[in-house]
């Protein structure tokens, strides 16, 4: 069943002056506009595309990429209001609108906003809400694991640090201490599942996978050879201090340096490391 705001892989049924339609199943046939058409496509060939509302409410595909789809967060921004509500830019020739009963606050022009999108049940358009909430789970994930990469989208601070929407459905956080850049506000970023707690809470980190112990292992060899070799630090080093010489955090700098020992490319001394000769 294919379902509206969303990417399908779809064969061209016909082919008429202004386009090509395209076998929507439960959606019936589904005009692609020449406009938006790959120079090579032809009947009996099949194509990527995104399906969504025309300007009449009819179903309409485009190879456009939006934003964001049905089922998704996506940070954007206003171009227009009316009596109604909200529209923002997704991408799309059509906006995207937010009704005035789904907005967390009222919305500005030219200002953006965390927001879902979602298929109104109620007339099958899809909308968005930036009432975020209602839509992340606080449950234990069963498709989580510890260490798994996930897909992060900056939620909000807190005094702990910042609370992310992982894979677009459940909440974590990320501690300060395991910052070490700027985040904002919408930013989507690549991290990982530090633990999942016996609570269901989920820890996260954005240090984590071979790619981020390369990157700290490098930095921690320029760092030495900077330094003729040597570094006063070692497992018993204030977290402080290693965050302010090496930028990373003491979990990540002892996951690092373990690493370059196991390869022989460092010395473990009692009060600091040095690179092997």
């Amino acid at each position: 069943m294919l379902e509206l705001g969303r990417t399908h892989t779809l064969e061209v049924v016909k082919q008429v002056t202004f386009g090509f339609y395209l076998d929507g199943k439960n959606l019936g046939e589904v005009l692609l506009p020449n406009r938006v058409a790959p120079k090579d496509t032809k009947l009996g060939s099949t194509l990527e595309a995104f399906i969504y509302l025309d300007s009449e409410d009819r179903p309409i595909a485009t190879t456009r990429k939006p934003h964001a789809q049905t089922g998704e967060f996506a940070y954007l921004r206003v171009v227009d209001t009316n009596t109604y509500g909200a529209f923002l830019d997704w991408g799309l020739d059509k906006d995207l609108f937010v009704p005035f009963a789904e907005q967390h606050k009222k919305m500005e022009v030219g200002r953006s906003y965390l927001v879902r999108l979602y298929v109104d049940p109620r007339d099958e358009r899809i909308v968005a809400s930036s009432k975020i909430d209602k839509f992340v789970r606080e449950d234990s994930p069963e498709n989580l694991t510890n260490g798994q990469a996930v897909d992060l989208i900056i939620a909000n601070s807190t005094e702990l640090g910042f609370k992310a929407i992982i894979n677009h459905s459940h909440w974590g956080v990320l501690y300060k201490a395991d910052v070490f850049e700027r985040l904002s506000f919408g930013q989507s970023i690549k991290g990982f599942i530090r633990q999942i707690r016996d609570d269901g809470k989920i820890d996260l980190t954005l240090n984590g996978g071979s790619r981020s112990h390369d990157k700290n292992t490098q930095k921690i060899l320029a760092y030495l050879k900077k330094n003729n070799g040597y570094a006063p630090l070692h497992d018993k080093t204030e977290p402080a201090v290693i965050s302010a010489e090496l930028g990373m955090s003491k979990g990540a700098f002892k996951k690092a340096i373990g690493n370059l020992y196991k390869k022989k490319e460092l010395l473990l001394e009692g009060d600091g490391i040095r690179l092997t000769e």
